[in-house]
């Protein structure tokens, strides 16, 4: 850890090389985050704290590009990794209400907080079986402790999170049993008929193309978020949820991730791997290079 000026300690992100060095900054990741950000709002206080404060309705893809640069940052940002974090808390500081079940809520509330950093783990666990390969027992302790770092990162306490896979089993088995729901903004995540407005980043003439397009576009599209977001969320948070998934959709899934697992290791840097991911990729080889000699 490094000092920070304000006394203390300020928490470092996981080291380079490691388990989620290799999987949060690679393509396939932008296929499971649907399914982390559905098991998140699943929570009655979180769906409520998205519904009541979040601008995900009428800017979309905004907010999708700034939560996908933030999670960069916890894994790839170095110094900036600390600093994100503390924005973070800022930003959530002021969301509070009620939840649907009349429960005051706060999002900064430790058990809140933690389920939503929690969410990643078990989602990163079942995804990478079908989409890059299954993890060694080695690995997913690794990915846990690494895990666990990036929610210090977060200002997430350790007495707040469980510490070890063993302990965190049965945390997210008891939350799952206890408090997962069908939430309003569950039931809008995982919908082929909701309205979403067409890109609004980009260049110009695609984003023209794309409005002119956007009708026909759409529904598969829709159709296809939903594929993937109940298919790679494991199958007892599918279940608590209520979404329903079929034998026949068990067998579209696996022959699609087939594909992906086959197509996105032969992919050139450049494509395989989203921008911040890249970049410090290029940066560590340099050093590793500079060591050597």
């Amino acid at each position: 850890m490094n000092s920070d000026p304000l006394g203390g300690s300020v928490p470092e992100p996981p080291p380079p090389g490691g388990v989620l060095w290799s999987l949060a900054g690679d393509i396939r990741a932008l296929l499971m985050l649907p399914a982390a950000l559905t098991l998140q709002v699943a929570h009655p206080a979180v769906g409520a704290g998205v519904d009541e404060h979040s601008v995900f309705r009428t800017d979309p893809w905004g907010r999708g590009e700034r939560s996908l640069r933030s999670l960069q940052l916890w894994v790839y940002g170095g110094e900036e990794a600390a600093e994100e974090g503390r924005r973070l808390r800022k930003l959530h500081r002021t969301i509070q209400g009620t939840d649907t079940r009349g429960r005051r809520y706060h999002a900064l509330s430790p058990d809140n907080y933690a389920w939503v950093h929690a969410t990643g783990f078990p989602v990163y666990q079942h995804a990478t079986r079908y989409l890059v390969r299954p993890l060694t027992g080695a690995q997913e302790r690794a990915l846990y402790r690494e895990w666990l770092q990036v929610g210090r990162v977060l200002g997430i306490h350790d007495r707040d999170m469980p510490q070890s896979i063993e302990e965190f089993w049965p945390y997210y088995r008891k939350v799952l049993a206890d408090e997962i729901e069908a939430t309003v903004v569950v039931e809008e995540l995982v919908a082929t008929d909701q309205f979403v407005p067409p890109p609004d980043r980009g260049p110009l003439p695609v984003r023209l193309l794309l409005r002119a397009v956007w009708p026909l576009v759409l529904p598969p599209l829709a159709r296809f978020r939903r594929f993937v977001t109940v298919g790679l969320m494991p199958p007892d948070a599918r279940e608590a949820i209520g979404l329903e998934w079929t034998d026949a959709q068990e067998r579209r899934l696996r022959r699609f991730c087939g594909v992906v697992r086959t197509v996105v290791p032969v992919l050139p840097e450049r494509l395989r791997y989203l921008p911040l991911a890249r970049k410090a990729r290029a940066e560590y080889r340099r050093r590793l290079r500079s060591a050597s000699r």
